[in-house]
């Protein structure tokens, strides 16, 4: 996630913006300070974002979706037997191993956006409403996969998703994992009890 190397300075950027507004928000993430931590030249920004700072927003919110779906099939490959517990156990895993390793400074940059621009920037509340929608579409496949009935997919993955985001908030708040854990420990019997085992 943070090899920027390999990334061509459009890429760059999308991915610094990314970076930036789960820190910082929307509005304290600026055009400049993107294209600093991007390496990329100031002037480039124009070339690859003509629609301004809010195309880029977009743009990384997107990013940020395709993202949270890729790593759901990435979780999945790694558990030595998938289950729906198991899976959202990786998902908040990865935020708690940030926060023990890095402090709380981040969040979700979709979330991010939403926050600062949901009223203010239709185009930004459409992204992050597209990004959830790829990444919640990416955990209600996985479900299926594993057995929960397609019915109950879609909605325990909103389930899933809505409470990893709102337990992400809750850590940052108090600079603490715990939230994180508890929603790990109490929905894991609920999402497992929703595999059908009438073969």
């Amino acid at each position: 996630m943070t090899v920027k190397a390999e990334r061509g300075p459009r890429e760059r950027m999308i991915f610094s913006a990314a970076q930036l507004i789960r820190r910082d928000g929307v509005v304290s993430t600026g055009m400049r300070e993107v294209a600093l931590d991007a390496a990329a030249p100031r002037g480039s920004l124009q070339h690859y974002f003509p629609g301004g700072k809010a195309q880029l927003v977009d743009e990384a919110v997107g990013w940020a979706g395709d993202y949270a779906a890729g790593r759901v099939a990435r979780f999945l490959d790694a558990l030595p037997e998938p289950t729906p517990s198991g899976l959202f156990t990786a998902m908040v895993r990865q935020w708690t191993d940030e926060y023990e390793a890095d402090g709380f400074a981040g969040g979700c940059p979709v979330a991010a956006a939403m926050v600062d621009c949901a009223e203010s920037v239709p185009s930004t509340r459409k992204a992050a409403s597209a990004a959830f929608a790829t990444w919640t579409g990416a955990v209600a496949q996985a479900l299926t996969e594993m057995g929960v009935p397609g019915e109950r997919a879609g909605a325990l993955a909103t389930l899933m998703i809505s409470s990893l985001e709102g337990a992400i908030l809750l850590a940052r708040a108090e600079r603490d994992v715990r939230a994180l854990t508890t929603v790990a420990r109490e929905l894991g019997p609920v999402l497992d009890a929703a595999v059908r085992t009438d073969g």
